[in-house]
Protein backbone atom coordinates (compact mmCIF):
# COMPACT_ATOMS: atom_id res chain seq x y z
CA UNK A 1 0.00 0.00 0.00
CA UNK A 2 2.81 2.51 0.63
CA UNK A 3 4.27 2.04 -2.98
CA UNK A 4 1.18 1.88 -4.27
CA UNK A 5 0.55 5.62 -2.16
CA UNK A 6 4.05 6.74 -3.27
CA UNK A 7 3.26 5.76 -7.35
CA UNK A 8 0.16 7.70 -6.96
CA UNK A 9 2.15 10.71 -5.89
CA UNK A 10 4.25 11.09 -8.82
CA UNK A 11 3.04 13.62 -11.21
CA UNK A 12 3.64 14.49 -14.99
CA UNK A 13 5.05 18.17 -14.65
CA UNK A 14 2.58 20.54 -16.17
CA UNK A 15 3.51 22.04 -19.97
CA UNK A 16 2.69 25.53 -20.12
CA UNK A 17 2.52 26.31 -23.53
CA UNK A 18 4.52 29.87 -25.07
CA UNK A 19 1.95 32.37 -27.39
CA UNK A 20 3.13 34.28 -30.09
CA UNK A 21 3.28 38.09 -29.65
CA UNK A 22 1.42 40.14 -32.13
CA UNK A 23 4.81 41.58 -34.14
CA UNK A 24 6.32 37.50 -34.51
CA UNK A 25 2.91 36.67 -36.19
CA UNK A 26 2.77 39.54 -38.47
CA UNK A 27 6.55 38.79 -39.40
CA UNK A 28 5.62 34.90 -40.07
CA UNK A 29 2.50 35.18 -42.28
CA UNK A 30 -0.93 33.22 -40.94
CA UNK A 31 0.20 29.49 -42.02
CA UNK A 32 3.76 29.88 -40.33
CA UNK A 33 2.39 31.37 -37.17
CA UNK A 34 -0.35 28.54 -36.82
CA UNK A 35 2.78 26.15 -37.18
CA UNK A 36 4.62 27.91 -34.82
CA UNK A 37 1.79 27.92 -32.45
CA UNK A 38 0.69 24.08 -33.01
CA UNK A 39 4.26 22.94 -32.09
CA UNK A 40 4.37 24.85 -28.72
CA UNK A 41 1.19 23.78 -27.70
CA UNK A 42 2.41 20.36 -26.19
CA UNK A 43 5.42 19.77 -25.22
CA UNK A 44 7.98 18.09 -28.00
CA UNK A 45 9.40 14.16 -27.07
CA UNK A 46 12.63 13.35 -28.09
CA UNK A 47 15.26 10.85 -27.37
CA UNK A 48 18.44 11.97 -25.60
CA UNK A 49 21.42 11.49 -26.97
CA UNK A 50 25.31 12.51 -25.02
CA UNK A 51 26.24 14.83 -28.46
CA UNK A 52 23.12 16.81 -28.13
CA UNK A 53 24.95 18.84 -25.35
CA UNK A 54 27.71 19.60 -27.21
CA UNK A 55 28.82 23.11 -28.06
CA UNK A 56 29.32 21.84 -31.95
CA UNK A 57 26.61 19.52 -31.95
CA UNK A 58 24.81 21.42 -34.94
CA UNK A 59 27.88 20.91 -37.44
CA UNK A 60 28.60 17.51 -35.98
CA UNK A 61 25.42 16.35 -36.61
CA UNK A 62 24.53 17.96 -39.80
CA UNK A 63 27.07 19.92 -41.51
CA UNK A 64 29.35 17.37 -41.27
CA UNK A 65 26.81 14.22 -41.88
CA UNK A 66 26.65 12.22 -45.09
CA UNK A 67 24.06 13.22 -47.15
CA UNK A 68 21.39 10.88 -47.79
CA UNK A 69 18.90 10.81 -50.28
CA UNK A 70 15.06 10.51 -50.31
CA UNK A 71 14.11 7.52 -51.94
CA UNK A 72 11.19 7.34 -54.64
CA UNK A 73 7.89 6.04 -52.89
CA UNK A 74 5.69 5.43 -56.06
CA UNK A 75 5.95 1.82 -55.91
CA UNK A 76 4.27 1.78 -53.00
CA UNK A 77 0.59 0.94 -53.91
CA UNK A 78 -0.62 -0.91 -50.20
CA UNK A 79 -4.53 -0.73 -50.85
CA UNK A 80 -3.84 -3.17 -54.34
CA UNK A 81 -4.58 -7.08 -53.83
CA UNK A 82 -1.86 -8.47 -51.49
CA UNK A 83 -0.53 -10.22 -54.86
CA UNK A 84 0.09 -7.31 -56.54
CA UNK A 85 1.59 -5.63 -53.59
CA UNK A 86 5.31 -5.28 -53.97
CA UNK A 87 7.92 -5.39 -50.92
CA UNK A 88 10.47 -3.04 -52.34
CA UNK A 89 10.59 -0.61 -55.61
CA UNK A 90 13.05 -0.63 -57.91
CA UNK A 91 14.63 2.44 -56.68
CA UNK A 92 14.44 1.46 -52.83
CA UNK A 93 16.76 2.76 -50.69
CA UNK A 94 18.67 0.20 -47.65
CA UNK A 95 20.41 1.88 -45.28
CA UNK A 96 23.24 0.71 -43.14
CA UNK A 97 23.98 1.19 -39.27
CA UNK A 98 25.76 4.10 -39.80
CA UNK A 99 23.49 5.89 -42.01
CA UNK A 100 20.67 5.03 -39.67
CA UNK A 101 22.40 6.90 -37.02
CA UNK A 102 22.66 9.80 -38.90
CA UNK A 103 19.26 10.39 -40.05
CA UNK A 104 17.81 9.64 -36.50
CA UNK A 105 20.29 11.67 -34.69
CA UNK A 106 19.25 14.92 -36.91
CA UNK A 107 15.63 13.85 -36.41
CA UNK A 108 15.98 13.38 -32.85
CA UNK A 109 18.37 16.68 -32.65
CA UNK A 110 15.57 19.06 -34.44
CA UNK A 111 13.04 17.80 -31.65
CA UNK A 112 15.80 18.36 -28.95
CA UNK A 113 15.96 22.06 -30.31
CA UNK A 114 12.23 22.67 -30.29
CA UNK A 115 12.32 21.29 -26.43
CA UNK A 116 14.81 23.21 -25.96
CA UNK A 117 12.93 26.53 -26.57
CA UNK A 118 10.12 25.18 -25.31
CA UNK A 119 12.05 25.04 -21.75
CA UNK A 120 13.54 28.53 -21.91
CA UNK A 121 10.43 30.30 -22.36
CA UNK A 122 8.03 28.23 -20.01
CA UNK A 123 5.08 29.85 -21.28
CA UNK A 124 6.74 33.39 -22.31
CA UNK A 125 5.58 34.82 -25.28
CA UNK A 126 7.73 34.07 -28.34
CA UNK A 127 9.65 36.57 -30.41
CA UNK A 128 10.12 36.27 -34.16
CA UNK A 129 13.80 34.97 -33.26
CA UNK A 130 12.32 32.07 -31.38
CA UNK A 131 9.53 31.85 -33.43
CA UNK A 132 11.71 31.54 -36.59
CA UNK A 133 14.26 29.00 -34.72
CA UNK A 134 11.22 26.76 -33.40
CA UNK A 135 9.74 26.76 -37.57
CA UNK A 136 13.17 26.00 -38.60
CA UNK A 137 13.71 22.91 -36.48
CA UNK A 138 9.67 22.04 -37.18
CA UNK A 139 10.20 21.74 -41.06
CA UNK A 140 13.68 19.55 -40.25
CA UNK A 141 12.02 17.48 -38.23
CA UNK A 142 8.83 16.50 -40.43
CA UNK A 143 10.98 16.04 -43.04
CA UNK A 144 13.48 13.41 -41.54
CA UNK A 145 9.79 12.07 -39.94
CA UNK A 146 9.10 11.47 -43.55
CA UNK A 147 12.24 10.58 -44.73
CA UNK A 148 12.73 7.62 -42.58
CA UNK A 149 9.49 6.36 -42.68
CA UNK A 150 9.34 6.15 -46.34
CA UNK A 151 12.46 4.39 -46.51
CA UNK A 152 10.67 1.79 -44.51
CA UNK A 153 7.80 1.53 -46.12
CA UNK A 154 8.11 -2.00 -47.19
CA UNK A 155 8.79 -3.24 -43.66
CA UNK A 156 4.76 -2.98 -43.77
CA UNK A 157 4.01 -4.75 -46.59
CA UNK A 158 6.30 -7.62 -45.78
CA UNK A 159 5.16 -7.79 -42.09
CA UNK A 160 1.32 -7.84 -43.36
CA UNK A 161 1.93 -10.40 -45.80
CA UNK A 162 3.32 -12.80 -42.95
CA UNK A 163 0.82 -12.37 -40.95
CA UNK A 164 -2.28 -12.36 -43.45
CA UNK A 165 -5.88 -13.13 -42.06
CA UNK A 166 -8.95 -13.75 -43.82
CA UNK A 167 -11.32 -12.34 -41.20
CA UNK A 168 -9.04 -8.99 -41.46
CA UNK A 169 -9.07 -6.79 -44.88
CA UNK A 170 -5.50 -6.52 -46.12
CA UNK A 171 -6.31 -2.32 -46.59
CA UNK A 172 -7.04 -2.10 -42.56
CA UNK A 173 -3.13 -3.94 -41.78
CA UNK A 174 -1.69 -1.47 -43.88
CA UNK A 175 -3.04 1.33 -41.85
CA UNK A 176 -2.23 -0.56 -38.74
CA UNK A 177 1.56 -1.08 -39.46
CA UNK A 178 1.94 2.40 -41.24
CA UNK A 179 0.77 3.93 -37.93
CA UNK A 180 2.87 1.98 -36.19
CA UNK A 181 5.82 2.77 -38.20
CA UNK A 182 5.30 6.34 -37.54
CA UNK A 183 5.40 5.33 -34.02
CA UNK A 184 8.41 3.77 -34.48
CA UNK A 185 10.20 5.97 -35.53
CA UNK A 186 9.27 8.78 -32.72
CA UNK A 187 10.42 6.33 -30.06
CA UNK A 188 13.28 4.49 -31.67
CA UNK A 189 16.65 5.05 -29.77
CA UNK A 190 19.34 4.80 -32.08
CA UNK A 191 22.33 5.14 -29.14
CA UNK A 192 21.40 1.75 -28.27
CA UNK A 193 23.09 0.77 -31.46
CA UNK A 194 20.21 -1.86 -32.68
CA UNK A 195 19.06 -1.76 -36.39
CA UNK A 196 15.33 -0.02 -36.72
CA UNK A 197 14.21 -2.60 -38.92
CA UNK A 198 14.22 -4.88 -35.51
CA UNK A 199 12.73 -2.36 -33.66
CA UNK A 200 10.07 -1.40 -36.03
CA UNK A 201 8.79 -4.91 -37.30
CA UNK A 202 7.99 -5.61 -33.61
CA UNK A 203 6.28 -2.21 -32.84
CA UNK A 204 3.83 -3.21 -36.60
CA UNK A 205 3.51 -7.13 -35.65
CA UNK A 206 2.21 -5.74 -32.31
CA UNK A 207 0.08 -3.52 -33.94
CA UNK A 208 -1.51 -5.95 -35.71
CA UNK A 209 -1.73 -8.40 -32.93
CA UNK A 210 -3.89 -5.52 -31.38
CA UNK A 211 -5.67 -4.93 -34.29
CA UNK A 212 -7.09 -8.75 -34.47
CA UNK A 213 -7.84 -8.77 -30.76
CA UNK A 214 -10.04 -5.80 -31.46
CA UNK A 215 -12.17 -6.99 -34.80
CA UNK A 216 -12.79 -10.41 -32.49
CA UNK A 217 -14.31 -8.05 -30.01
CA UNK A 218 -16.33 -6.03 -32.48
CA UNK A 219 -17.35 -9.64 -34.51
CA UNK A 220 -18.42 -10.72 -31.06
CA UNK A 221 -20.49 -7.68 -30.05
CA UNK A 222 -22.50 -7.88 -33.06
CA UNK A 223 -22.56 -10.85 -34.43
CA UNK A 224 -24.09 -9.72 -38.23
CA UNK A 225 -23.50 -11.37 -41.57
CA UNK A 226 -21.40 -9.44 -43.71
CA UNK A 227 -24.26 -8.45 -46.74
CA UNK A 228 -22.76 -6.60 -50.41
CA UNK A 229 -26.16 -5.13 -50.70
CA UNK A 230 -25.96 -2.87 -47.93
CA UNK A 231 -22.79 -1.38 -49.32
CA UNK A 232 -23.92 0.24 -52.26
CA UNK A 233 -27.17 2.46 -52.23
CA UNK A 234 -29.27 2.78 -55.42
CA UNK A 235 -31.18 5.93 -54.75
CA UNK A 236 -31.97 6.61 -58.20
CA UNK A 237 -32.89 3.45 -59.20
CA UNK A 238 -35.52 3.46 -56.08
CA UNK A 239 -37.02 6.90 -57.03
CA UNK A 240 -37.19 5.73 -60.75
CA UNK A 241 -39.17 2.24 -59.61
CA UNK A 242 -41.76 4.28 -57.55
CA UNK A 243 -42.18 6.72 -60.36
CA UNK A 244 -42.52 3.98 -63.06
CA UNK A 245 -44.96 2.56 -60.80
CA UNK A 246 -47.52 5.75 -60.26
CA UNK A 247 -47.32 5.77 -63.93
CA UNK A 248 -48.47 2.36 -64.34
CA UNK A 249 -51.27 3.24 -61.56
CA UNK A 250 -51.82 6.56 -63.30
CA UNK A 251 -52.36 4.71 -67.25
CA UNK A 252 -54.26 1.77 -65.13
CA UNK A 253 -57.10 4.21 -64.37
CA UNK A 254 -57.06 5.75 -67.67
CA UNK A 255 -57.87 2.25 -69.36
CA UNK A 256 -60.35 1.33 -66.27
CA UNK A 257 -62.15 4.62 -66.38
CA UNK A 258 -61.71 4.68 -70.09
CA UNK A 259 -60.72 7.86 -70.50
CA UNK A 260 -58.37 7.63 -73.62
CA UNK A 261 -62.28 6.97 -75.35
CA UNK A 262 -61.36 3.34 -76.07
CA UNK A 263 -63.05 1.08 -78.27
CA UNK A 264 -63.98 -2.07 -76.80
CA UNK A 265 -61.48 -3.65 -79.29
CA UNK A 266 -59.02 -1.36 -78.60
CA UNK A 267 -59.13 -1.89 -74.66
CA UNK A 268 -59.56 -5.70 -75.22
CA UNK A 269 -56.39 -6.13 -77.58
CA UNK A 270 -54.44 -3.73 -74.31
CA UNK A 271 -55.87 -6.01 -71.72
CA UNK A 272 -54.60 -9.21 -73.48
CA UNK A 273 -51.43 -7.71 -75.09
CA UNK A 274 -50.13 -6.27 -71.56
CA UNK A 275 -51.74 -8.74 -68.71
CA UNK A 276 -53.69 -6.40 -67.60
CA UNK A 277 -55.87 -8.15 -64.90
CA UNK A 278 -53.73 -11.57 -66.09
CA UNK A 279 -52.21 -13.79 -63.23
CA UNK A 280 -48.53 -12.92 -62.61
CA UNK A 281 -47.05 -15.78 -63.22
CA UNK A 282 -49.09 -16.01 -66.85
CA UNK A 283 -47.09 -15.50 -70.14
CA UNK A 284 -47.94 -12.35 -72.09
CA UNK A 285 -49.43 -13.52 -75.57
CA UNK A 286 -48.10 -12.71 -78.95
CA UNK A 287 -50.25 -10.84 -81.25
CA UNK A 288 -50.67 -13.86 -83.29
CA UNK A 289 -52.37 -15.67 -80.51
CA UNK A 290 -54.40 -12.44 -79.93
CA UNK A 291 -55.43 -12.36 -83.73
CA UNK A 292 -56.56 -15.85 -83.04
CA UNK A 293 -58.71 -15.33 -80.19
CA UNK A 294 -60.67 -12.23 -82.02
CA UNK A 295 -60.46 -13.57 -85.52
CA UNK A 296 -58.35 -11.18 -87.19
CA UNK A 297 -54.81 -10.91 -88.50
CA UNK A 298 -51.60 -10.10 -86.94
CA UNK A 299 -50.86 -7.14 -88.54
CA UNK A 300 -54.81 -5.40 -87.55
CA UNK A 301 -53.70 -6.50 -83.73
CA UNK A 302 -50.52 -4.78 -84.21
CA UNK A 303 -52.43 -1.58 -85.64
CA UNK A 304 -55.13 -1.78 -83.14
CA UNK A 305 -52.27 -1.89 -80.21
CA UNK A 306 -50.84 1.60 -81.61
CA UNK A 307 -53.77 3.78 -82.11
CA UNK A 308 -55.19 2.63 -78.60
CA UNK A 309 -51.34 3.55 -76.90
CA UNK A 310 -51.73 6.82 -78.47
CA UNK A 311 -54.84 7.33 -77.58
CA UNK A 312 -53.99 6.42 -73.92
CA UNK A 313 -50.77 9.00 -74.37
CA UNK A 314 -52.81 11.53 -75.36
CA UNK A 315 -54.97 10.88 -72.12
CA UNK A 316 -51.90 10.76 -69.66
CA UNK A 317 -50.33 14.39 -71.05
CA UNK A 318 -53.62 16.20 -71.09
CA UNK A 319 -53.60 15.18 -66.98
CA UNK A 320 -50.46 15.79 -66.65
CA UNK A 321 -50.63 19.28 -68.18
CA UNK A 322 -53.60 20.00 -65.88
CA UNK A 323 -51.58 18.87 -63.27
CA UNK A 324 -49.03 20.91 -64.15
CA UNK A 325 -45.84 18.86 -64.17
CA UNK A 326 -45.60 18.02 -67.82
CA UNK A 327 -41.47 18.30 -67.86
CA UNK A 328 -42.24 15.61 -64.74
CA UNK A 329 -43.67 12.73 -67.29
CA UNK A 330 -43.12 13.94 -70.91
CA UNK A 331 -41.08 10.64 -72.19
CA UNK A 332 -41.47 8.47 -69.16
CA UNK A 333 -44.91 6.83 -70.48
CA UNK A 334 -43.09 3.98 -72.81
CA UNK A 335 -46.04 1.15 -73.29
CA UNK A 336 -44.18 -1.47 -75.90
Amino acid sequence: MPHRQRTAAIRKPTFHPSVLSASARRALGAQDADLVAAVMAEAMDFMPAPEFARSNAERKIFTEAPSIRRPKVDWYCPLMHEERASGRGHDSLLLTGAQERVLFMQFNYARYRIARVQKALRGATIEIREAREVLHWAHAAARLRDQIAEINLGLVLAMAKRVRNADIEFADLISEGNMALMRAVDKFDCTRGFKFSTYACRAILKAFSRHGIKQTKHRQRFPTEFDPALERGDHPGIIRAEHERECASEVGWLLESNQADLTSLEREVIECRFGINAPIASALPTLEQIGASLGVTKERVRQIQIRALEKLRSAYMERAERRGNVSDVEGSLVLN
